[in-house]
């Protein structure tokens, strides 16, 4: 059974049509990336996927379960951890603070792990660089209990080292630690390390193995 399922989800702006009857299903122990133009609605399809917002029509599942008569709180809540491009960190607190929210592990080891000091991860997020705000949110996200991560652009400002290494830790969370791993970029270099690509054109979805060509017209509905 999948973890996340889409079926025939449609989402609209007013008259403007931004999803078009998307239908895919999504599987622990992979890490997908989502490809396309800016407006094109990838952040929209990730927000659906995480409880954030509900389609015009179809559906959505988590482990068999229709996540809108769950409930989309409890679906946050327990089941998505969430890297937002604009962090939504916690600001008069730590890093260290922050981490701890979302997890009973120790907080340091991970944030070290991501390229902050001891001594970064006891000031006040609002004290650090975009850069280093954004390993704090990826940190967080990484230690939660939830089985599906969901990142908008996580490594869009990170130099280009430290973006690869943070590719590297997504796929592992996917690969050695079993978690469903959903990530919007621009970033070939990124898209090249998942393993599943989609590209959102028109409102649907094409896919395509990452070692080809991202313009393919083949249509993976199932993956």
């Amino acid at each position: 059974m999948p973890i996340l399922e889409m079926i025939n989800v449609r989402y609209t702006y007013g008259k403007h049509t931004v999803l078009r009857e998307v239908s895919a299903q999504l599987e622990q122990g992979r890490m997908y990336a989502i490809l396309g133009p800016s407006g094109c609605g990838k952040t929209t399809l990730l927000s659906l996927l995480g409880g954030l917002d509900s389609p015009a029509s179809g559906q959505i599942f988590y482990q068999g379960e229709d996540i809108e008569k769950a409930g989309l709180a409890l679906h946050r809540r327990r089941n998505v951890a969430f890297i937002f491009q604009g962090y939504n960190l916690i600001d008069y607190l730590t890093p260290m603070e922050n981490v701890a929210l979302t997890s009973k592990l120790p907080p340091l080891p991970i944030l070290e792990q991501l390229g902050l000091t001891e001594e970064e991860a006891k000031r006040n997020v609002l004290k650090l660089s975009g850069g280093q705000q954004q390993r704090v949110a990826i940190a967080r996200a990484l230690v939660s209990d939830a089985q599906v991560i969901l990142a908008d652009e996580p490594t869009g400002n990170l130099d280009e080292d430290t973006a690869a290494e943070i590719t590297s830790i997504l796929k592992d969370s996917a690969h050695k630690t079993g978690k469903c791993v959903v990530v919007v970029t621009h970033s070939n270099e990124l898209a090249k390390e998942a393993d599943i690509v989609f590209q959102l054109h028109r409102g649907q979805l094409q896919v395509s193995a990452p070692d080809t060509k991202y313009n393919t017209k083949s249509r993976g509905q199932k993956i």
